[in-house]
């Protein structure tokens, strides 16, 4: 390759998961402090960053698509942009995109992308690097410090599984579980609040598998870090996500009937509703043992939202185990949560067990269960009608006057007021739709602080 000009405007373009968000937030943050600038909306960037993820169907596919859409554009302009593939489908996949892929300067894993300055210049001079490597937590101590951000941040406590469950290849693109220090994570919410922030998200793989030993040297588990932030003045909400069941103990779950600004929801993914399919898949609850821990959730909080994940057609389900998960979906009435088909990724268990399901099958499954899903959903907006919350303002809507924000439960809430992003307003909930809810402002509760 011969060399190119450094480039002048940056794209990071994230897929899949919060964790990839904040890892794409945090690779633009690397090439601001280099001096390179976001492209303008509509107009093409220098440097596009693919910040990929391996969890959906065909994610390797999807990448070379946008490349040759990247290429293609590049041409009609008579300058090719600068090609970045990072996340996890770099992680399993860099040699072959390396191989595939000529237009693609630089392939860098999700635990090395703190590297991607120095990555950068070797591609201007003309080399093509390719880093994968995984060490453990390196790459927070490279990155710069955060910028200026919006109302909700994403904060990153956790990363890496052990859980192996069979159908997932997070253990091989993120590695091992391991925990950032308690010291660190309360200085990065810090920055946060300073940068803007009002709610902050702690994520993880398994991230109530976090912990670490506080400023005193004492053990504390993710329901100590929760406490030690919410002292953070400037801070009015904490969430956090992805969670185990395995990983849940009495501290958290006692947290959220303690602490007011651990807001009233959870996702707690739970896949099916059978046990013998839940054993195929190596998760460690049982049907039975997840809905339990959910009625001590709900004794902690007794308003508490509830989300899940699912997947159907998992190799060897029967419609009668499929049916024990709609049976689950009745009992625990979700106010959100996400279903997938099942969508074997190389090189783990499932994908080579015996019973694949029929495309067909899979997609009337899957039909039954986001109808039966999207019934709770609207029901728990419903039964919020009348409520009255704070929501924070995070962005104005498609009208004038409009605003859209997030309520305690995270519901998606718009309405008409004079206010900013970042403020907290008092809203009463006067109308449900499917997947938002119409607020009136009543008082303007707290203003903000940018």
């Amino acid at each position: 390759m011969k060399p190119t000009d450094t480039p002048k405007t940056y794209r990071v373009k994230s897929f899949g998961c919060q964790m990839n968000v904040y890892d794409g937030e945090r690779m633009a943050e690397l090439l601001a402090a280099r001096g390179i600038t976001p492209a303008p909306e509509g107009e093409d960037a220098d440097l596009v960053v693919l910040n990929t993820c391996h969890i959906r169907e065909k994610a390797a596919e999807k990448v070379y698509s946008d490349i040759g859409r990247l290429v293609k554009a590049g041409e009609e302009r008579g300058r090719k942009p600068l090609i970045a593939v990072a996340g996890c489908v770099a992680q399993a996949e860099g040699e072959e995109i390396m191989a595939r892929a000529p237009a693609v300067s630089m392939v860098v894993g999700p635990q090395a992308y703190h590297r991607l300055g120095d990555m950068l210049d070797k591609a201007v001079a003309g080399e093509r690097a390719t880093d994968t490597d995984m060490p453990a937590i390196a790459k927070f101590d490279s990155l710069p410090q955060r910028r200026k951000i919006g109302p909700a941040a994403f904060l990153t406590v956790q990363e890496g599984c052990d859980k192996f469950c069979t159908y997932c290849v997070v253990p091989y693109t993120r590695g091992a579980e391991i925990s950032r220090p308690y010291s660190d994570l309360v200085g990065e919410a810090q920055k946060l609040v300073e940068a803007g922030a009002r709610e902050i998200t702690l994520l993880g793989q398994n991230v109530n598998a976090w912990s670490g030993e506080d400023e005193k040297g004492r053990k504390q588990g993710l329901a100590g870090l929760i406490h030690a932030l919410a002292r953070i003045d400037g801070l009015e909400r904490i969430r956090y996500t992805t969670s185990h069941p395995a990983d849940m103990d009495d501290e958290l779950i006692a947290a959220h009937g303690e602490v007011a600004k651990l807001m009233p929801y959870l996702h707690l993914p739970v896949q099916s509703g059978n046990d013998r399919v839940l054993k195929a898949m190596n998760r460690s609850h049982t049907a039975e043992s997840y809905l339990r821990l959910l009625e001590r959730f709900r004794a902690a909080r007794p308003d508490i939202a509830l989300s899940g994940d699912f997947i159907v057609g998992f190799p060897g389900e029967t419609e009668a185990e499929f049916e024990d998960t709609l049976a689950l979906v009745d009992e625990v009435k979700y106010a959100q949560a996400y279903s997938f088909k099942y969508s074997p990724r190389p090189g783990t268990p499932a994908a080579t067990m015996d019973g694949q399901i029929a495309r067909e099958v899979m997609d009337d499954r899957l039909q039954r269960l986001q109808a039966a899903l999207g019934r709770d959903q609207f029901a728990f907006n419903m039964a919020s009608v009348g409520k009255t919350c704070e929501v924070l303002v995070e962005r104005k809507g498609k009208h004038p006057g409009q605003w859209l924000g997030k309520s305690p439960w995270l519901q998606s809430v718009w309405f008409e007021a004079d206010c900013a992003i970042g403020d907290l307003l008092t809203v009463e909930l006067a109308e449900a739709g499917p997947n938002s809810l119409r607020g009136i402002p009543q008082v303007r509760a707290l203003a903000s602080t940018g």
